[in-house]
């Protein structure tokens, strides 16, 4: 996904076009951070970065307004990234830009969508589920929205052994490639997941669950397009271990992106750590893409 940026007149506003519809007509702009996350998850994502004090919808764009410098002083060159990021994760994640604009999943299909459906069930029951369920996981198919492409399953990754973004992109590749028909795959959580105990008592932490959640939702879709992503191994005290694989092993910039993008995330996110460590084998990166099942 490649999003263009536009300067305003307005240098504290800057406009992002992220090369498809933002709305289908129109434009909605939000100054108030309850009314954003109220109305659209877009909005309301981008509201949680620091620095954004308004947001503007339109038809193929999305307008930041940042903080004045006698507000708060933050930079475009830092707030840039993590809104580039946030627009990607939303797209990624196929929520809908507003809450009334909602993709609606058909409960009856046509003949021919039911032919999808099949195809999908089956793909999901004896090619993925099996691998899934031999590495801990479980997933199971719930919906297809025609109109949008869109798949949505229900997962359980806590059991995984491997990380969860990894493991998510390689099944929506393996969708996209069996069935052509398919645009975008979501993901929600089993109703029935719960946390189980662990050898890392620190994974079940209230900051280990929203250093996942961070890694999720903004930085693993953000370091996707260079083939990387990082998952956390364990939180010690105020320190959080991350392992960084794919594109981001053995890659030369890793402690530039560690010290200089992910740690300053973490630690602005859940102000009790003070350390992010990478215990990553940089020497033993191979293969930086991902594949399917």
């Amino acid at each position: 996904m490649f999003i263009q940026t536009l300067p305003h007149e307005n240098e504290d506003k800057m406009k992002f076009m992220p090369g498809r519809q933002v709305l289908a007509s129109g434009s909605v702009s939000f100054g108030d951070e309850e009314e954003a996350r109220a109305r659209s998850p877009l909005a309301g994502r981008l509201f949680g970065i620091p620095g954004v004090k308004g947001v503007e919808l339109g038809e193929d764009y999305v307008t930041i307004v940042k903080k004045p410098e006698t507000e708060e002083k933050i930079l475009w060159i830092q707030l840039k990234p993590m809104v580039l990021a946030a627009i990607m994760d939303h797209y990624m994640s196929g929520m809908p830009v507003l809450n009334d604009a909602a993709p609606k999943a058909s409960a009856s299909y046509s003949e021919a969508d039911q032919k999808i459906v099949d195809a999908l069930r089956d793909l999901i029951e004896t090619r993925i589920q099996p691998q899934l369920s031999a590495d801990g996981g479980d997933i199971a198919f719930k919906a297809y929205d025609p109109s949008e492409g869109l798949v949505i399953l229900e997962m359980d990754s806590r059991g995984l052994s491997t990380p969860a973004f990894g493991t998510q992109i390689k099944i929506e590749n393996t969708l996209k490639h069996y069935v052509p028909e398919i645009q975008r795959v979501r993901f929600e959580r089993m109703v029935e997941e719960t946390a189980e105990t662990s050898d890392r008592p620190g994974l079940l932490t209230e900051e280990a669950e929203r250093i996942q959640d961070l890694l999720e939702t903004r930085i693993n879709p953000a370091i996707a397009a260079h083939g990387g992503y990082i998952t956390l191994i364990d939180v010690k005290d105020d320190t959080a271990y991350v392992e960084m694989a794919g594109g981001c092993q053995g890659c030369g910039m890793a402690d530039a992106t560690l010290k200089q993008g992910v740690e300053v995330e973490i630690k602005t996110a859940v102000p009790s750590i003070a350390r992010v460590l990478d215990v990553t084998d940089h020497a033993g990166g191979t293969n930086p893409y991902y594949v399917g099942y």
